[in-house]
């Protein structure tokens, strides 16, 4: 409805004190599109422009039964007017079929696809990724299904391809790594959907980046964007040449195994995909990456270290546990939290004084044995020093120095062991929760804390990330 009194003072604010919409917008109240309507009404009128507002919509008979038809039309696709109207007459309808077929005429004219045009950019400026799975049935090996990721520069339309076995991030970094290498630079912008590698989650309309993915995107030097959820034509630079993947390169050919269709891949991308003109700059790709190369951001002396570091605690049997695999640590770190580096092919566990213990190949994908570096097993039980034991506990710290006190002075030594053994299932603040409530209630029974922790604390997997960039302690 019209205020008289507010629009004057909207006017007079603007006018005769010169304050911005936002100003009159944050003072009145009230939004900035209805302060921008009312100045933009004022104006229409003083310069003798007609305004004219729209008339009063009418109620039609057919209003009650739209949800109804709406719901239809999301059930079963398109259906004719002439079987709506059939199915609403059942519910009542009063009208006749004229109104309907308007209606559904509407409907189906708002629904139409709208054009999309794609954004053009500047040599170096954008490149953009994404990943796609695809079935494939292979000659010599059971058939299954690959991951390829795609990553293009946005200007040539020059892209890199590469089979994965994977979407973590780790893989990611890698493949862009390598991309970067095969391109020789890098784009100010790349462009990514909403995957967890590179976006955490959308606050007020805006994306909040992974912080790993910002520290990767700054070592390069490019900033990364990401499309508005629910809008996929936004990433159509990458979407469009997997479709040109699928038609040209899975169409009619036959690979033996994987192998061959990484070699016959890295052929089509150089002979074929490079090579073709594009239908829409008219130039082969390889072309205008000539153009494009003198525009990226050169690469660094020392590439991006990709490698995953976290926590492990070693458990009863002196191993480390990754990614459900288990890998062999010197006895003598038994219970020891240790960090842990993961690169694509091996994994490298260090004390807590940051010195190497052991390095293994990491297992590959599919391996059956799940002991990594375990010659020989042996049945003697770990002789691990009371006065070994008892440090580890204490650089726990409060209250488990005095606790530990009265285990020993109670001659306790299996009871230290089972409470050092904890850190493999709970964090040490748990373990200090528990402790402290023992120490208050004058309980020193092992069985007691371990009912407690089962209450109260909530297990945990035996690592924490140190994406944190906290690589000084446990916790």
């Amino acid at each position: 409805m019209k205020n008289e009194q507010l629009e004057n003072t909207v006017i007079y604010m603007h006018l005769q004190q010169g304050h911005s919409i936002r100003k009159i917008s944050e003072e009145l109240k009230i939004s900035r599109d209805r302060v921008d309507r009312i100045i933009e009404q004022h104006q229409r009128q003083r310069n003798g422009i007609e305004v004219i507002s729209s008339p009063q919509k009418r109620p039609s008979i057919l209003d009650p039964f739209k949800d109804q038809i709406n719901k239809l039309f999301i059930q079963y696709g398109k259906p004719t007017a002439q079987r709506i109207y059939e199915i609403i007459k059942q519910s009542g309808y009063p009208g006749k079929i004229t109104i309907v077929e308007e209606y559904v005429s509407k409907i189906k004219k708002d629904n139409k696809p709208k054009e999309i045009r794609c954004v053009e950019t500047s040599p170096g400026q954008r490149a953009s990724h994404d990943w796609s799975e695809y079935p494939v049935d292979f000659i010599d090996v059971p058939s299954k299904k690959i991951i390829i990721l795609s990553y293009i520069l946005n200007y040539s339309r020059r892209q890199y391809l590469e089979i994965v076995t994977d979407k973590t991030q780790l893989t990611l970094f890698n493949s862009m790594v390598r991309a970067f290498i095969y391109f020789n630079g890098v784009p100010r912008q790349i462009k990514s959907d909403n995957q967890k590698a590179c976006v955490d989650r959308w606050e007020y309309g805006h994306p909040v980046y992974n912080r790993q993915y910002l520290r990767f995107a700054t070592h390069y030097g490019f900033t990364p964007l990401t499309i508005t959820p629910g809008k996929p034509t936004e990433n159509l630079k990458v979407e469009r040449p997997f479709y040109y993947l699928e038609t040209n390169f899975f169409n009619s050919r036959k690979f033996r195994n994987e192998k061959d269709l990484k070699d016959q891949l890295e052929d089509w991308l150089t002979s074929i995909n490079d090579t073709r003109v594009h239908r829409t700059t008219g130039k082969t790709p390889f072309e205008l990456y000539k153009d494009e190369l003198p525009y990226l951001i050169p690469l660094p002396r020392v590439h991006y270290d990709t490698s995953t570091i976290e926590y492990r605690v070693v458990n009863r049997e002196s191993c480390i546990q990754w990614q459900n695999y288990y890998y062999y640590v010197p006895q003598n770190h038994i219970f020891e939290s240790c960090q842990v580096r993961a690169t694509s092919d091996t994994i490298s566990i260090y004390s807590s004084d940051f010195k190497l213990i052991v390095s293994h190949s990491l297992a590959k994908p599919g391996q059956k044995e799940r002991y990594i570096g375990i010659k020989q097993q042996s049945n003697n039980p770990v002789n691990l020093k009371n006065e070994e034991i008892k440090q580890r506990l204490f650089d726990m710290g409060e209250p488990m120095i005095g606790f530990v006190q009265i285990l020993l002075k109670l001659k306790q030594r299996p009871a230290l062991i089972e409470l050092l053994s904890l850190k493999v299932t709970y964090s040490t603040a748990d373990i200090l929760k528990a402790v402290g409530r023992a120490m208050e209630y004058g309980t020193y029974d092992i069985r007691a804390l371990k009912n407690f922790l089962k209450t109260y604390a909530t297990p945990r997997d035996g690592f924490k990330s140190l994406f944190s960039n906290n690589l000084n302690h446990e916790e």
